[in-house]
């Protein structure tokens, strides 16, 4: 039963102006401006305010919130949620604007629209829209961390990462860019995946919007939650894995995965001194089960919810090894590039290091055999 007074039906029009005075708010770093749009709840309240010191520190720019169509039937308390159109960029990191749905609540207050909350499971929840964040600004990294208390590590992380990659692929813009949600949940919302979906996995490479074009804005997106499970060196793998999917324009590679996600790991160890025997260790492990693998790992391999994950980026790793050690890493970097912008795997196997695959592949499995 809906209260007397309240709105029984949802009101487009007035959201729309609410949407606009937020956007207006958030352009003039004007937070008392963001709050008179707000619900009277103080999380509501808090949240709207939090847009427009996110949207300063990180200096978001080019924001446009639109209202597209209600979802569902307006609730008891006369609230109703609606798919928003919503876009932005990162000042001096992204080149475009990203571009998303996101799930906005409403509800007439004093007879006004007034915007009750931000983000839900539906739809994709930009990270700075989901709550205030931490922010450390160089030239070269960008991080938003909603755990404020660990910002000065994450920006440590990132700057260590963006130094390794560079070392490797020279001719990259040297811009990184982290995110950091509040948990494994902020961390899919924001890249709108399924609950759990990233549950194996510490970090992600990815475009703010899912979209995949050489302008879209790619960062590296933290899942919090494994990530604090791993040691020191063990995060600096990670980040600057992922840094190497930003600098060697990962998600547009026309690589096989195999080699984009080997080659990463490549770049992330070369200058660690790790044995084998831990950076090995799950391949060598499920070789004892099961034997030496015959073909090298197929893209469904590399499913994140596949039961030995760890043992295929292993394996990937150590083709790139293997390719190392014929030729050096240069040739590595080489054959990574050319393939990734379209060149075929097998002319530059051949051009570079002299091998088919199936050369390559029998190589490989006697460094497995030998683990």
């Amino acid at each position: 039963e809906v209260p007397a007074g309240t709105a029984v039906a949802t009101d487009p029009a007035g959201a729309a102006l609410a949407l606009q005075e937020l956007r207006r708010a958030i352009e003039t770093n004007d937070a008392e401006r963001a709050r008179s749009v707000a619900a009277a709840t103080p999380t509501a309240q808090a949240l709207l305010e939090s847009l427009v010191t996110n949207a300063a520190a990180a200096r978001i720019v080019d924001v446009s919130l639109r209202y597209i169509d209600e979802q569902g039937s307006i609730g008891e308390d006369g609230t109703w949620t609606a798919a928003v159109a919503v876009e932005w960029r990162y000042d001096g990191f992204d080149v475009s604007p990203a571009s998303t749905e996101t799930v906005v609540g409403f509800v007439v207050e004093a007879d006004e629209v007034r915007i009750s909350q931000i983000g839900a499971d539906s739809l994709r929840t930009p990270l700075w829209m989901a709550g205030p964040f931490a922010v450390s600004r160089t030239d070269s990294t960008l991080v938003l961390s909603a755990d404020a208390a660990r910002l000065g590590q994450y920006a440590r992380l990132a700057g260590r990462a963006v130094r390794v990659v560079s070392q490797v692929l020279t001719d990259w813009d040297e811009r990184l860019v982290v995110e950091v949600a509040r948990d494994q949940t902020g961390l899919e919302r924001a890249l709108d995946v399924e609950p759990g979906y990233y549950r194996q996995i510490a970090a992600v490479t990815g475009s703010a919007d899912g979209s995949v074009s050489e302008v879209s804005a790619v960062h590296v997106y933290v899942n919090p939650e494994v990530f604090a499970g791993l040691g020191m060196v063990g995060r600096e793998v990670v980040l600057a894995h992922e840094a190497t999917h930003v600098a060697g324009d990962g998600p547009t590679s026309r690589a096989p995965t195999w080699l984009v996600e080997g080659f990463a790991d490549y770049v992330a160890l070369r200058d660690t001194d790790l044995p084998r025997s831990r950076t090995a260790a799950q391949i060598r492990q499920r070789i004892a089960v099961e034997g030496v693998p015959d073909e090298l790992p197929k893209s469904a391999d590399f499913d994140i919810r596949g039961p030995h994950l760890g043992a295929v980026y292993e394996s990937a790793w150590l083709v790139c090894e293997t390719l190392a050690t014929l030729r050096g890493g240069d040739a590595v970097r080489r054959l990574f590039v050319n393939v990734s912008q379209g060149a075929s795997l097998e002319s530059q196997l051949e051009e570079i290091f002299g091998i088919q695959e199936a050369e390559l592949t029998a190589l490989w499995r006697d460094v497995l055999q030998d683990l």
